[in-house]
């Protein structure tokens, strides 16, 4: 799975989980709180982004998190692992 892939599953659950901000543009640069999303919501995107993806990555591994991207790199590094792991 690509980082665009793994940005596309992210910003249909932000969509979801924050849903007035469905007509704002959202970009790998913008934090999850800066577009309103509340420490609940940003557990609850982070967790069903997981569960789409179908990978296994401990909530803490995204507490530095500064942005989309970050979270991004840090699913993507996850599935690597996984798939190496087997």
């Amino acid at each position: 799975m690509t980082d665009n892939e793994i940005f596309e599953v992210l910003k249909q659950n932000i969509c979801e989980i924050v849903p007035e901000i469905e007509n704002v543009k959202i970009t790998i640069e913008d934090s999850l709180r800066d577009l309103g999303a509340n420490s609940i919501d940003r557990a609850e995107i982070i967790m069903s982004t997981l569960e789409s993806i179908k990978v296994s990555i401990p909530m803490v591994a995204f507490g530095e998190a500064k942005n989309i991207n970050e979270i991004i790199q840090i699913i993507a590094a996850g599935l690597k692992k996984t798939i190496l792991n087997g």
